[in-house]
């Protein structure tokens, strides 16, 4: 955990780090964005579904934990579908679900119908775009993926920034059924995202090449959904800490707008909020990227990634005490550069633990896991408010799930997952030493030759005691001079591997010996 797998893929193609893989991550840039900002612009919505069912903030936050519990909770079915048809077109068939969850929202006669329509129908739509999506990020990138994990991830604040003042324009102008209606509408562009997703091909001759291997060996039959990785340490520590971070990481932005309202400011205005958190976070993600993909932090990006969280935390903890509306815009500044840093770090995170080949069935069950904390977090939060009618407790509760989330993943990393251990300083002394010797018998074997032409014949003795001479050599190379011992890389390619004797027999240095 903390190290970086380079992978080639299922398909054995290395990563082309480039090429249409920027059009991969634009697509990925989309889908992130819906997938994300849906569940956060959706709450615009909020105060008008009240007035119109007359149901209280718990029964309207449910809204977004269905969305995201089904964006999470259905990730097991994502993997197997993947890995069953490929994601292009599990994401065009999501594409179509998500739009039409959305429309039908629109015709809702009570609060369970949108659960249904928004909740269950968006939701799985958006899944089926959201984790094929990231999978073909991670198959496409490998030295430049924190860098496309950053870029892909500011798709989220991105759309925050858009959706969230349309939403409020489309309430005004249309009603909420009609901004339902126009909010479907635009998913459909999930689909031209899918179709984005061409999937790698090996070049002719390897694939020739793998056609005989099949041939000649039975192939196995592949696994449509991989538990092997829970026998990963890593794996099972960062499963475990996102499912307590999850809890409170998307609280905040839930009631931030009932927040603002509450305090006496106008709609409008509230919902400025969100677009202050997503501006920040645009900007965050992408630099948290570049930053994790430096070489001494990446091996270290769990680390990051847990400070990260105790950033977010603590801004949820301060933000707790904010009476006014200036207070809550240093909030959302603060949390927008904390959640970003989140949002870059969490999949690159998870990426970097279990690789390419086993990534499809680990994200899946990752989120599969998550979904019971999504399902929890924002609904027990507003339950927390109905009781007590102020949000500081709502912020604080969130925080101290985001913090202690952190402490779990440093610690157990710190104490359970065990460094690679670095190569014995003595024994590559010993080696190169081994290998001069090599190169100053093969010098005399040569010398030899040409001064004796065929007549003459090295004897065993000879051999002998020009490796004497060589060790002897080496050895007060090593008093005098220690840091000459090493030779250099390209020497080491160059030393010839076989000797040719007098009598044309061919020996191995080892074997004069």
């Amino acid at each position: 955990m903390g190290g970086v797998v380079v992978d080639t893929g299922n398909s054995g193609v290395k990563a082309p780090d480039g090429g249409w893989g920027w059009a991969i991550l634009f697509g990925c840039f989309v889908i992130t964005g819906f997938s994300y900002a849906f569940p956060k612009a959706v709450s615009v919505f909020f105060k008008e579904l009240i007035r119109e069912f007359g149901v209280g903030y718990s029964d309207t936050a449910w809204i977004s934990s269905i969305l995201l519990a089904m964006l999470y909770g259905t990730g097991p079915l994502c993997s197997i579908l993947v890995n069953r048809f490929g994601c292009r077109p599990v994401m065009m068939v999501g594409g179509l679900f998500a739009s039409l969850g959305m429309i039908m929202a629109s015709f809702a006669t009570n609060i369970i119908h949108i659960y249904l329509s928004t909740g269950v129908i968006t939701g799985l739509g958006l899944a089926l775009n959201f984790q094929p999506s990231l999978i073909m990020l991670n198959r496409y990138f490998s030295e430049k993926r924190p860098l496309a994990n950053g870029l892909a991830a500011a798709g989220s604040p991105v759309a925050l920034c858009c959706l969230s003042p349309l939403g409020q324009i489309l309430q005004y102008k249309y009603g909420w059924r009609g901004g339902f209606l126009i909010l479907g509408g635009l998913l459909l562009n999930c689909c031209a995202c899918g179709a984005l997703m061409r999937p790698l091909i090996a070049p002719k001759k390897k694939n020739e090449v793998e056609e005989k291997e099949k041939e000649a060996k039975p192939q196995a039959k592949p696994k449509l959904l991989d538990f092997t990785v829970f026998r990963d340490r890593g794996f099972v520590i960062y499963t475990v800490a996102a499912a307590i971070m999850v809890l409170g990481l998307f609280v905040p932005p839930v009631f931030v707008v009932s927040y603002a309202k509450e305090l006496g400011n106008e709609d409008t205005k509230s919902s400025l909020l969100l677009t202050i958190l997503g501006f920040i976070d645009i900007f965050a993600r992408p630099t948290c990227g570049i930053i994790a993909g430096l070489k001494w932090v990446r091996p270290r990006c769990v680390y990051l990634f847990s400070f990260a969280m105790i950033f977010n935390g603590t801004t949820d903890l301060v933000g707790s005490l904010a009476k006014d509306y200036s207070s809550l815009v240093v909030f959302c500044i603060f949390f927008g550069i904390s959640y970003g840093m989140v949002g870059a770090l969490q999949f690159e995170v998870l990426m970097a633990i279990v690789g390419t080949e086993k990534f499809s069935s680990a994200i899946g069950l990752v989120l599969l896991i998550e979904a019971i904390a999504v399902l929890v977090g924002p609904p027990g939060a507003g339950r927390l408010l109905d009781a007590t009618k102020n949000y500081m407790y709502v912020f604080l509760l969130a925080g101290c799930e985001v913090v202690l989330s952190a402490l779990v993943l440093a610690i157990c990393n710190l104490l359970f997952i065990k460094k690679p251990q670095q190569p014995d300083p003595s024994a590559k002394m010993e080696m190169a030493i081994t290998e001069a010797e090599m190169e100053e018998l093969n010098k005399i074997q040569h010398e030899e030759q040409d001064n004796g032409g065929g007549s003459g014949e090295t004897t065993k003795e000879q051999v002998e005691q020009s490796v004497k001479e060589t060790t002897t050599k080496s050895e007060d190379t090593k008093v005098k001079e220690p840091e000459s011992v090493g030779v250099d890389s390209i020497e080491l390619e160059t030393i010839p591997k076989k000797v040719m004797e007098a009598n044309g027999v061919v020996v191995e240095p080892e074997s004069s010996l």
